[in-house]
């Protein structure tokens, strides 16, 4: 695989739901010759959603992935295309798609502009540093305005964004855009699905509409490039369309700007011109910074060139089951991967055979004999590498940044009919966890049953069809139930756990002096202490009162007695314990003994600091005709909500509100028949809170 790393581009296309992805998505795909024909999303027919569940919805539900070539300049570019959900239950999709890219695409609605799920997409960009191009979608839509949805990237997302194409008409006028650096018209004839574009005059109503967008578009490149700044002041006029493209795309790949394009993916107008743009504007794998990662053996930091001469190293960002094996996907960082070749996973130290590697057309694919560094590419071979895991050579070991999952925050029981389906259950959820990790299952010894837990309703709803239908694996599903957390209120100082036992010969001695104590992830962090799943362990042990081995026992002890909590079964969260003092048997102690010790009074302690139970928060966003105001925000309040914010668009209000999970089952119906079905909203995890007195009695009785 020999393509210029400077002529590819990792992206990824993503947004709020209902924005228009995947449309345009369909349309990148028959621009690119990829398809000859059109597929449509409310047909059921787009060719990235090609799961049953897809197709019957209407949304994404997993990210698919596929290579696509494009003309620019009269060069050859390859695109590596990733389209991501949009709905907040598949987060995790676009969270892990986002980690490996270089580069994104973020879909706009033309007349919702910036909505809820589009601030959570935009902060998982930033945190993984992902220069992005924006477009401004259906405004062909009626209501479409360019200049409120433009408004709203940079008050919303505080976005630095400039305009670099306006429209021509908005909603059934739509009919073609002006590029903004050129000062072109373009109209696409529809006629012949988009492909012919022809340039125009512009409009004459329009000219001085374009004229202002042109001088704030120049001023605004000259702000990002030093040499322009003087060329500006002297002379704008002489400032030519490579300059500003040259000085935005610096911009850009700093992420110090935002381009905005706009056009109607739906209409087949404008899509060529984002492609122009992808090509234009985002990085080549070349101009991202090299990859960073530890040595797993002295936890020293090592950086690593993006080269196929480099040692080898690759993520894995998406397991899928498939009929040859699982279908491994990796982004690879350095190095080149031959097929039938063995590397490691230093993870957890398993070495890996990779016999077949393919390049993915959505759920085509083509095969490969090696892939190297700047690609995406999938791998039939991997038996112990999940999601998360860093790929490498065994003789370079490096291991890149992990990415971070969210806790699930629903769950419900799930009972198999029969013995046959009870024995496929467990081989189904194993292979649904590895392919998701924000899905959590586990059996429950005293009740019998299996509880799944997840992001959301429809999280979970998608999955027991999966099992049903997909996998014809009869079950039957309780009720949902939210995921409550424990912690503790106080400080208990000085807790001892003994763990003695003789049973006739060599005996079990473990002895361990904890304190225990409150501490949020936020007090963790301004510590400087590491915080895993909620729970900060501390070795304060000095003189070897106990020895250096049992320490790690100690500290699985507790984290396994935090896991089924204290109070009512809960895993427990914010949790800060300290190791003080113990004492050891020369013969009787052993790792088993002080793991027990570590359980006893980690319990001890969060009885005596207090115990309290945290509930889910969920930030909701509902979008509502005015008139409907008053009773929707008597709902929220009447779920314990608390509305953050409330602003008028038009004839429409959008809410935004603080409301407890437990409150929110069956809302989506609620508010469609309070509206006469004319409300949407969506809704996100934000936090644990703790849970008023009142309802936490009633919550732990209904569990005994």
């Amino acid at each position: 695989m020999s393509q210029d790393l400077g002529k590819v581009r990792n992206i990824g296309i993503c947004a709020h739901i209902d924005a228009g992805k995947t449309t345009v998505t369909e349309r990148v795909l028959y621009y690119t010759g990829m398809n000859y024909k059109m597929g449509e999303v409310h047909e059921g027919t787009a060719t990235m959603d090609f799961l049953e569940e897809e197709q019957e919805r209407g949304i994404t539900i997993q990210s698919a992935a596929t290579t696509c070539p494009w003309s620019f300049d009269g060069d050859d570019y390859k695109i590596n295309l990733i389209d991501t959900p949009g709905h907040v239950d598949f987060t995790i999709e676009v969270e892990r798609s986002l980690r490996v890219l270089d580069g994104a695409v973020a879909v706009f609605d033309g007349k919702e502009g910036v909505e809820a799920q589009s601030e959570t997409v935009w902060r998982q960009a930033d945190r993984y540093e992902v220069p992005r191009i924006c477009l401004i979608n259906k405004m062909d839509k009626l209501g479409a305005d360019f200049t409120f949805s433009f408004k709203s990237i940079k008050s919303r997302l505080g976005a630095n964004a400039i305009a670099v194409q306006y429209p021509i008409g908005a909603g059934d006028d739509f009919r073609g855009l002006i590029d903004l650096v050129t000062m072109k018209a373009y109209s696409f004839d529809s006629s012949e699905l988009g492909s012919r574009v022809e340039e125009m005059e512009i409009p004459d109503d329009l000219k001085e509409t374009a004229d202002a967008w042109h001088h704030e578009l120049i001023e605004k490149a000259a702000e990002l490039d030093d040499s322009l700044t003087e060329q500006y002041l002297e002379d704008e006029s002489s400032i030519t369309p490579e300059q500003i493209n040259q000085a935005i795309r610096i911009g850009t790949l700093e992420q110090r700007c935002f381009p905005v394009f706009c056009g109607s993916a739906l209409k087949y107008i404008g899509v060529q011109r984002v492609l122009d743009g992808v090509i234009r504007y985002l990085p080549s794998p070349l101009e991202i910074p090299s990859v960073k990662g530890i040595d797993p053996k002295t936890d020293e930091a090592i950086e690593l060139p993006n080269s196929p001469d480099a040692p080898f190293s690759a993520l894995v960002f998406k397991v899928v089951p498939d009929s040859h094996g699982d279908l491994t996907y990796i982004r690879i960082y350095s190095g080149t991967l031959k097929k039938g070749s063995r590397i490691l996973n230093p993870g957890n130290d398993r070495k890996e055979n990779v016999s077949r590697i393919y390049e993915m057309h959505a759920k085509d694919r083509e095969s490969l004999e090696e892939v190297s560094a700047g690609h995406i590419a999938a791998v039939i071979g991997l038996k112990n590498s999940f999601t998360g895991d860093t790929l490498c050579d065994a003789t370079d070991k490096i291991i890149l940044e992990k990415m971070e999952f969210p806790e699930p925050v629903i769950s419900m029981s799930i009972e198999p009919n029969t013995a046959e389906d009870k024995k496929k259950l467990g081989e189904a959820l194993t292979t649904i966890r590895r392919e998701d990790p924000s899905f959590k299952s586990n059996y429950n010894d005293e009740t019998g049953e299996t509880i799944i837990a997840g992001m959301g309703e429809l999280h979970l709803e998608i999955i027991k069809n999966k099992l049903t239908r997909d996998m014809k694996i009869g079950v039957k599903v309780g009720k949902p139930r939210v995921s409550y957390r424990e912690t503790v209120t106080g400080t208990a100082e000085n807790v001892r756990g003994r763990f003695v036992k003789q049973t006739g010969g060599r005996g079990q001695f473990g002895d361990v002096i904890l304190n225990v104590r409150s501490l949020t992830a936020a007090e963790a962090e301004e510590q400087e202490l590491e915080m895993k799943d909620g729970i900060c362990f501390i070795n304060n042990i000095t003189g070897g009162v106990i020895p250096k081995e049992y320490i790690p026992s100690v500290e699985l002890g507790a984290r396994q007695a935090a896991l089924s909590g204290v109070l009512g079964g809960y895993p427990m969260i914010n949790v800060k314990i300290e190791l003080i003092d113990g004492s050891y048997h020369e013969v009787d102690s052993s790792q088993v003994a002080f793991e027990q010790a570590g359980a006893l009074a980690f319990r001890e302690g969060c009885s005596k600091a207090g115990l309290a139970l945290l509930e889910p928060i969920m930030k909701l966003s509902v979008v509502t005709p005015d008139e409907f105001f008053g009773n929707v925000s008597g709902d929220l309040s009447s779920r314990r909500g608390h509305i953050l914010d409330s602003e008028l668009r038009g004839i429409v209000r959008v809410i935004t509100a603080e409301v407890p999970l437990s409150e929110m089952f069956g809302y989506t119906t609620t508010l469609r028949s309070m509206t006469q079905g004319r409300a949407t909203s969506s809704m996100e995890p934000d936090e644990y809170r703790l849970m008023p007195d009142r309802l936490k009695d009633d919550v732990l009785s209904a569990n005994y």
